[in-house]
């Protein structure tokens, strides 16, 4: 069973703890994935346009979010 499924899972408990530890597992998980997404669409050419269509957010949220990350990334390189 993959850790996404356990936790979602978990997430459905009737233990409020269970869940509420689950649920912000599952966040945490989602905004890994979220930035690992962007930072493939950015190194594929994508413009924040085209990925904040993808998102369903504004440009200016996506850039906000991610445009630094990618700065100091490209500058270790």
């Amino acid at each position: 069973m993959s850790e996404a499924t356990r936790l979602a899972g978990a997430a459905g408990s009737k233990d409020p703890a269970i869940g509420l530890r689950a649920v912000r597992a599952l966040r945490d998980l989602l905004d890994d994935l979220e930035a690992l997404q962007v930072d493939n669409a950015r190194g594929a050419g994508w413009s924040w346009e085209h990925i904040a269509d993808g998102l369903g957010v504004t440009k200016q949220a996506v850039h906000k979010k991610y445009a630094r990350r990618g700065l100091l990334r490209v500058g270790r390189h």
